[in-house]
């Protein structure tokens, strides 16, 4: 947790929202990166319903990482959204 000098300025490197967002972004990231081996392997079996749920899934996460991303950006900017 980071602690505040009373100034509104953190005494750490990085606060507890911009590390939140920062690894929800990171495990969106690693999601989409396991979608491409998960659509891999319903091909390989001839699963075109798993392929197209795993790209549904895909891009939804990509999505969320878009929207992350502009929260980050924003909490970065301005210490919250």
């Amino acid at each position: 947790m980071a602690s505040n000098t009373g100034n509104g300025q953190s005494q750490e490197p990085i606060s507890n929202l911009e590390y939140d967002f920062v690894t929800v972004l990171h495990n969106k990231a690693e999601a989409v990166k396991a979608y491409d081996t998960y659509i891999k392997d319903a091909q390989e079996v001839g699963s075109q319903p798993c392929v197209e749920l795993f790209q549904k899934l895909r891009q939804s996460d990509i999505e969320q990482a878009k929207e992350i991303r502009h929260h980050l950006q924003e909490v970065l900017q301005h210490g919250k959204m």
